[in-house]
């Protein structure tokens, strides 16, 4: 077996990496694109393939001014989305203005032992430049075991010219496999935005 060496800060010889290493890489599954849609549901590709999924938020625009995008887990492909979660909600947020900047736990977005949907953002402008993007890691849903863990971060610019970054956390207490999650604003459509489901290998 040949030895491969860095050399002048470049790499030297390598043809392919062995089948024993691991990619770590994101493995697109499907993507989904708002056109004023009510919610965006994923049904299928949410399985026991990957141990942790990631969906990515890119321009989340909605048609009413002032609301909140949220989601909801099922474990029965969708048919409800009810899945009993307990929750963590903090946000920091600043004005273009310079003014009303605040670090805060927010106990009004938690849930605790709640079937609600869980709220993922802070009020979202309707403008033409308004939106929300942002991650959402799942953990093992297919687990009949453990609860489902999640996390994501997002930036909204807020309705009243404010960024707004939020972290939320928690787990669906279910041991039941999870198989579809649904997202939505609080009141009105998704005007435009995509949402990509992603594999983590």
């Amino acid at each position: 077996m040949a030895l491969n060496f860095c050399n002048n800060n470049s790499l030297s010889a390598i043809t392919a990496i062995p089948a024993s290493v691991s990619g770590g890489g994101l493995n697109l599954i499907s993507t989904q694109t708002a056109s004023s849609s009510s919610s965006l549901s994923f049904t299928t590709g949410i399985d026991s393939t990957y141990k942790e999924y990631v969906f990515k938020f890119i321009n989340i625009h909605p048609a009413n001014d002032n609301f909140l995008f949220q989601f909801n887990f099922s474990t029965d492909s969708g048919s409800n989305y009810n899945v009993t979660k307990t929750t963590t909600f903090f946000n920091a947020y600043h004005g273009e203005g310079g003014s009303a900047g605040i670090l805060q736990y927010k106990a009004n977005s938690d849930l605790a032992q709640s079937t609600s949907y869980q709220i993922i953002s802070g009020p979202v402008g309707n403008g033409n430049d308004e939106c929300v993007s942002g991650t959402l890691n799942l953990f093992n849903p297919s687990s009949t075991t453990f609860v489902k863990h999640f996390i994501g971060s997002f930036a909204t610019y807020n309705e009243g010219d404010t960024t707004d970054n939020v972290y939320v956390a928690g787990y669906g207490n279910t041991t039941s496999a999870i198989n579809a999650v649904d997202f939505k604003m609080s009141s009105g459509n998704i005007d435009s935005g995509v949402i990509k489901l992603y594999g983590v290998s």
